[in-house]
């Protein structure tokens, strides 16, 4: 299982790794995993959840 997960993982840790957050705002697999940016909510049904305010990925890296 941890070989699985490390294959199946690999290109989107090296893609954070080589690109920084330019990697989160290229692949939408990476966007779909994040939760928080700087603060707002970037994760709608978090945000709902919570009953906290929520900002797209877009608005919240501008």
């Amino acid at each position: 299982m941890t070989d699985a997960l490390n294959n199946a993982t690999l290109p989107l840790r090296l893609a954070l790794a080589n690109k920084g957050f330019a990697a989160v705002r290229e692949d939408p697999h990476l966007r779909t995993g994040l939760n928080v940016y700087r603060g707002p909510l970037t994760y709608k049904a978090v945000a709902e959840s919570l009953g906290l305010p929520f900002s797209p990925i877009e608005q919240a890296a501008a």
